[in-house]
């Protein structure tokens, strides 16, 4: 797994994940908060597999 996410994009993820995972606790209270999980690990991880999939890659080029 080599990295596929830049710096802006794995931070808009973190912050995209905990704001759906603060639904869980505030506001509505809803399950549908859990799907902020999967943007908050892959922003965490820093690889995205739909990403791979459709060859996206926001990381710069290495050198």
């Amino acid at each position: 797994m080599t990295r596929n996410e830049g710096n802006i994009d794995r931070a808009l993820r973190i912050i995209v994940g905990l704001v759906l995972l603060s639904l869980v606790f505030v506001g509505p209270q809803s399950m549908w908060g859990l799907i902020g999980l999967v943007p908050l690990a892959t922003g965490l991880i820093g690889w995205c597999p739909a990403y791979t999939l459709l060859g996206i890659r926001t990381c710069p080029a290495r050198r």
